[in-house]
């Protein structure tokens, strides 16, 4: 019996340490240290022997099932200290710091734009301000000559939220307010431009968006005219799109400026594209804003930075802007 537990112990060490996976070790362990196993066998046929005998078989019966047990949990050990690393292999993740230049990303379109258009006009002594999205309905409409039952205030498909009194709270239609805002909280002379993102309920097509980004200028000084402003937006064709551009202004209407125009560019191929709207800011304007019209005077403008972008590099959809397709994207 001696004998056969040294055999059944050397032939068990090699399958043991050959196991290859941790349910292929669990079965060879059942079969090998579990109640039907040939250990097993053995050690209920020590009935019949003498007791020195017995004594000597079941010592070497628990020895071989403790080597046995010892071997079974160190290959355990192997085989889940292996899964663990494969584990954390496939989990990995690339957290190396990036020095290449080449593949950093770059900012949207419409970034590039509002920042280039930011230059330009800080270039020409202005100034940048910015205010919140959400606003109040004196700040969007009642301080800019839009009275409650005004029909001027269709043109704009409001978005309200639902704060304060019933339609005193909105998502701002133009960056206008901010106009308001810099009139009330400093004094003249004042030369702002505001960009900023603003909302209306349009219906998504190739020309308009309900989210889209604008910029607007306003000038407060005195003795400003309407060459001032003509002057201004001539500068600043010249100085965005080149010498080959000039402008033009359409006689137009708006609330909060009196006279009012469009401002379009000539493209060098001769084509017109209207860019806003501008005109000299209305009395009732500064007046609601506690300027003197009397003493001050000035011209406000604004247009899309969106369509402005898109023009810029020949993109037909303004829909293009907002789907972050990295094709598209990358582009620019």
């Amino acid at each position: 019996m001696i004998d056969d537990i040294a055999r059944i112990e050397a032939d068990a060490a090699p399958r043991i340490a050959a196991a290859a996976s941790l349910d292929e070790l669990r079965a060879l362990a059942a079969e090998l240290l579990g109640k039907r196993s040939a250990l097993s066998s053995l050690k209920s046929g020590l009935g019949p022997l003498d007791p020195d005998a017995r004594r000597e078989a079941g010592t070497a019966i628990n020895r071989a099932r403790d080597v046995l047990q010892a071997a079974v949990n160190a290959r355990r050990a192997e085989l889940e200290a292996e899964a663990r690393r494969e584990q954390l292999a496939a989990e990995r993740l690339d957290l190396t710091e990036v020095t290449d230049a080449t593949g950093a990303g770059h900012l949207h379109l419409v970034t590039q734009a509002m920042e280039r258009l930011e230059d330009v006009f800080v270039g020409m002594g202005f100034t940048v301000a910015e205010g919140p999205e959400v606003e109040t309905d004196w700040h969007n409409f009642g301080a800019l000559n839009f009275p409650p039952d005004h029909p001027a205030r269709d043109m704009y498909d409001t978005l309200y939220v639902e704060f304060g009194a019933p339609g005193s709270t909105l998502l701002r239609t133009h960056t206008s307010p901010v106009q308001v805002r810099v009139m009330t909280s400093q004094p003249p002379p004042i030369y702002m431009v505001m960009p900023g993102r603003v909302y209306r309920q349009d219906t998504p097509d190739a020309t308009h968006m309900p989210v889209f980004h604008q910029i607007e200028g306003l000038v407060i000084d005195r003795d400003i005219t309407f060459a001032d402003l003509a002057g201004t937006l001539d500068t600043f064709t010249k100085a965005f799109f080149g010498g080959d551009f000039t402008s033009r202004l359409r006689p137009s209407y708006f609330p909060f400026t009196e006279p009012s125009a469009e401002y379009d560019i000539r493209r060098p191929d001769g084509s017109w594209l209207e860019l806003g709207g501008c005109g000299m800011v209305h009395p009732n304007v500064l007046t609601a804003c506690g300027i003197d019209p009397e003493e001050w005077q000035g011209f406000a403008f604004g247009f899309g930075l969106d369509r402005l972008g898109a023009s810029a590099h020949g993109v037909d959809d303004l829909r293009d802007l907002f789907t972050n397709d990295v094709r598209f994207l990358s582009q620019f």
